[in-house]
This record gives structure tokens, sequence and C-alpha cells, in this order.
């Protein structure tokens, strides 16, 4: 989990200072050192925070091409770097990693070679040769990097409050803070401060100070599955075994365990010598530690039990929001924070996550209720998801579209402008009639930015390098590929074919028989709306008295009575821990 920044420009290496500054605002994120690179012609100067994990005796970045003068900073890790080195015909000698490799490739194929990549990532390359500075992303977007374009210089990094550092960039409350907890596409509140896209590359001519950018990876381009459901059922089961201990480093790692499907098929594919799950004691509902603790004891498994406190939350949540850079969507923020702070204290540099499998399998119930409409859903015994179920249900009693079904149970306030519904329209139409390929895609383009972006954001926080396994190219584009009916039967049990690889390959039943999703959820809103009711009223109202005004709404839902699973309180805490912390970080 390395860090990059940067500046290109026709006076660049006169603001090798300010590149090095930009370096140590982040430099938590890559603790073997931060080191930054001019180019030969003085038009870029790039800075990596480096954190090695493939080989810990590796030179640390930025790196250059000696022959070709191309210039590379690179955060993340691609798993196959040796086999494609192999294929591209690329040597590479002891003590050389996947950035070697990258830079190798970019030097001779440019950003042809991106497709050839499998993992996560986030780079920026200067090549003299163009005149031009190329910023890339990760087909997910598992790796944050963010740009601005300023008299002329383009200045990127993997975290916005660097490129705050870097000039001023005023608050902006997007619309979709308010609709969905967090901003879509490419926005940020800060105004002037953008989001690379997922699977973009990004090229800036230094010499005209023209930007251009494409999109490198399409996940829609994918052609149905046309065999039968045993031929699938194989063919992803081969990809499972193939794909997920590939992601496995040589080293020991810690496995986020939440009892759960996802994360135990990891455990017994990946093995990992540590596993860490969260529990809140009196909070049965959320409890699956019985369930991780089976499992860590059939593979042989230390595991780390953290049982998070109301005290931990309060002391937390300033640390949560300087990490986040703001606000983002996500019920297990708190949970996935407490147990990267117990992974790092136990020693380890890497952490596995079982992220995708929901989003690309039908895994969450807001998936069933619009494939099979709400009375379908709790009548399979789910019925604590009424509150959820009835923004489907309505007076008149006739069915909703999916767009109208899929956007009331993504909204979780209103939609200004209708951008939500916006994006929902598209990624229906882009998935060409079928509902949960256009499911899929509208999850990527609304509630997933904040599950990837605080995985990585609350990971480095700790220095800790976040995986993904099931990210890996062929399991998402053969997932996506999918009919509905092989992803989902039964109401009340998603995934359908990672259960039955699950079975096929041993897992005990309470696995993959479970049919219910709790991850790692958290009982803070509960909190907020009793014993800590008190406090987040007196923060919520300390931050409205000098917040701008478009911050105000968000604020004041935070100071409306909530049920047990409502986090608009959570939400309006979170922007005001956030506006604490940007008057603090405009005070120094």
């Amino acid at each position: 989990m390395c860090g990059i920044a940067g500046l290109a420009g026709p006076d660049a290496a006169r603001h090798e200072s300010t590149v090095a500054a930009m370096g140590l605002a982040q430099r938590h994120r890559g603790p073997d050192g931060t080191g930054q690179l001019a180019s030969a012609d003085g038009r870029a100067v790039l800075s990596m925070n480096t954190l090695l994990i493939v080989d810990t005796a590796a030179q640390p970045g930025p790196y250059l091409d000696a022959a070709s003068g191309v210039v590379l900073t690179f955060n993340g890790e691609i798993y196959n770097y040796r086999q494609q080195a192999e294929a591209w015909g690329i040597a590479l000698e002891a003590g050389e990693t996947d950035a070697h490799l990258v830079l190798r490739a970019w030097a001779r194929l440019g950003p042809a070679c991106l497709d050839g990549l499998d993992g996560m990532f986030a780079l920026a390359v200067y090549d003299p040769r163009e005149r031009r500075l190329f910023l890339a992303r990760d087909r997910l977007g598992e790796k944050p990097l963010y740009w601005r374009l300023d008299g002329g210089r383009l200045a990127f990094a993997s975290e916005v409050t660097t490129l705050t550092g870097y000039g001023t960039a005023p608050l902006v409350v997007r619309p979709e803070m308010l609709s969905i907890e967090t901003p879509t596409g490419v926005d940020t509140p800060f105004q002037g401060v953008q989001l690379l896209a997922p699977a973009t590359v990004l090229a800036f001519d230094v010499a005209s100070g023209s930007l251009d950018q494409r999109t490198w990876w399409r996940l829609e381009y994918r052609e149905p599955w046309q065999g039968g459901y045993q031929a699938a059922l194989a063919r992803f089961s081969v990809l499972l075994a193939e794909q997920v201990p590939l992601r496995a480093p040589a080293g020991d790692f810690a496995l986020l365990l939440s009892g759960g499907l996802d994360s135990s098929v990891l455990a017994y594919l990946m093995r990992p010598p540590v596993c860490v799950t969260v529990r809140y004691p009196g909070q049965d509902r959320l409890d699956e530690s019985q369930i991780a603790a089976m499992v860590a004891r059939d593979i042989g498994a230390e595991l780390l039990v953290i049982e998070p406190t109301i005290e931990d939350f309060t002391r937390s949540l300033p640390e949560i929001m300087a990490a986040l850079d703001y606000p983002m969507g996500n019920a297990s923020t708190f949970s996935e924070h407490m147990a990267y702070r117990a992974v790092a204290e136990h020693g380890l540099r890497v952490v596995v996550g079982g992220l995708g499998p929901d989003e690309f399998l039908m895994g969450y119930v807001r998936h069933a209720l619009v494939l099979f409409g709400p009375e379908a859903v709790l009548g399979s015994g789910l019925e604590a998801y009424r509150p959820l179920a009835s923004k489907l249900l309505h007076a008149a009693g006739e069915p909703l579209g999916p767009a109208e079904a899929i956007v009331r149970l993504i909204l979780r306030g209103t939609d200004p402008g209708g951008r939500v519904r916006e994006l929902v329209t598209d990624a229906l139409e882009r998935a060409g009639g079928d509902l949960a390929r256009g499911l899929t895609l509208a999850d990527l383009a609304t509630a997933w930015r904040p599950l990837v972006m605080t995985s990585d954001k609350l990971a480095s926080a700790f220095a800790l390098e976040r995986r993904s396994p099931f990210l890996a190219r062929d399991l998402v584009e053969f997932s996506y590929r999918l009919p509905i009916e092989h992803k989902i039967t039964d109401p009340a049990a998603g995934k359908r074919i990672l259960r039955d690889a699950a079975k096929a390959l041993g897992l005990p039943t309470e696995v993959w028989g479970s049919r219910d999703k709790l991850g790692f959820a958290s009982p803070v809103p509960s909190w907020l709306s009793g014993p800590l009711e008190p406090w987040a009223t007196a923060n919520i109202t300390s931050a409205m008295a000098e917040a701008p005004g478009d911050l105000q709404a968000l604020l004041e839902g935070g100071l409306k009575p909530g049920g047990r699973f409502d986090r608009t309180r959570m939400q309006a805490l979170m922007a005001a821990a956030w506006w604490s912390d940007q008057r603090v970080r405009a005070a120094a």
C-alpha cells in the first residue's frame, strides 16, 4: 500500500520542494521510505511512499528506465507480473519487482500494457519522448488517485489532503452526499480536485496543457455465458482455486474473517496464519464470531477477536475522518478501522478481505428485493429487512419498474437533480436487458466507491496493504457474464454459484448454508440514538455553528431521531468531524 504524488508542467523542476512536501504529507502510506525523482527534461517530478511487500530488499521508488528516460511512481500489486514479464520478453533481475515490469512495459508499449496487468494499482508515468504525463487506475478502483490542474501544471496524489495542501480547494458539498452519503463519479468535496475514474488513463501534454482521458476496460463488454450451470460451476471453481491463492503474499498476513461466506471461502483457499474478527458483546444479531472461530480452528490460524467499545468509537472518529479525507457511506467503517489497528499492532503488513461477491453475484438483500419483490423476500425468512422492503411497498400495490426500485433502495436522502436516478438508468441501459448485470453496474456507479476507498484509506493509515482476492480480473468478468439464475434462485440465498463452489470444496455447512449477510456491521447507529445521543448532538450542533450553508442540511439530518439501522446520524457526525478536521488543517 504505497503512496504516489507528483507534478508535471513546463517548470516542474522548480517545484521539487513542493513535491517533497506532498510526499511527506502521505508518508504513512509507505514507511519504507519516501523518495522523489525529476525527469531529465525537468518537466515532471514524481514522489513515492514505499511499502515493501513483494521483496523487502527491493529498491524503493520512484523508478527510472535509463534507456528511454521514462519515470514511474507506482502504488499497488500486479499479481501476474512474472507471467507477463515472460509473455512480453522483459527480463527482471534479482531485487526487481512488479513496478520494474510496469516501467519497462510502459517504455515499450505505452498505455497498451495496462490490459495485460491483473492487479490493483494507481500509477503515474512521465514519458519525455512524448512530453506527456500519464495517470492510470486499476479496473475497479481499488487504489485511489486524485488530480488537479492549476496554472498550467497538473498535480496528483493518493490522498485528497495532499492536493489541498498543494493549493487552496474550497469545500463543495456534492448533492450525492445527501443522497447516498458519498460523491459519485469523479467528484470530490473539494473544488478543482477530481478522482481519476477506475479503468481510466489520463494523458497530460506538458507543452500544450491539454488533457485527454479514456476508459481502457469496460465490464459491460463481456459476452454472456452460454453454457449450462454445471459447466459454469466447474469453471468458477477452477478460477477460485487458481486466482485466490495468487493474492496471498509470501510472508505472514491477516484475513478479515467475519464468519460469512465470502471471507470463509478465502480462509480455506488462502490459509492465512492470522484471522481477525470483530464482535460486539450483547449484539447477538451482529455476532458471527462462533463461525469465525470454527473456521480459524479448522485451518489452524490464530484468531484475533476484537470487541470495540463505545469509548473506542468516540476516540477513533477523528482518526477515521482524517484517514478518509471526506465522509463516505460504509456501514463497516468503524469495525474495519478497529480490525486494521489490531492487524498493525500484530506486526503484519498485509490484510485480506472479501469484497466483490455481493456486487457481482447478487449478495445483497436489495438485489433480491428488486429481482423477486418485497413480499417474496419477507416471506423467505428475512423479516428483519422489513424497513428496507417497505421502500418498495406503496398504497397502489402496483410493482415498481427496476430503475425506480433500485433508486428507492439505495437512496438515504433526497436526490437533488436526479443524479442517482441518472446513474441507475444508465447502468440498466449498459447491461443490455439483464437485470442482475444492471444491478452490478448500478452498484459500481453508486455504492462501490466508498467500499473500496474506505478499505484502502483505513488500511493505509496503519501502513497496511489491503488485498481483495475476489476482484481478480477473471473472476470478476466471469461472474458478470453469468445469467441471473446462476447467481440467485432463492430470495434469501444470493451468490448461488459461490455457495455451491464452497460446498464442492468441502467447506462446513455453517459457511455455505447461511441465509443472511452480516459482515462487519456495527451497532454504532443504535449507540448514536442511545447512550451516545447527547455526545453526537453536541458535536453536530457545534459544527452547525460555523459550517457553510450547503453543509447545514447534512448536519441537520443528524439531529432527527433515527432507527436502529438508520445511518443518518452517523453520516451527520462524520460530516461534523470532517468539518472540524478541515478547520484544523486550514488553521495549520
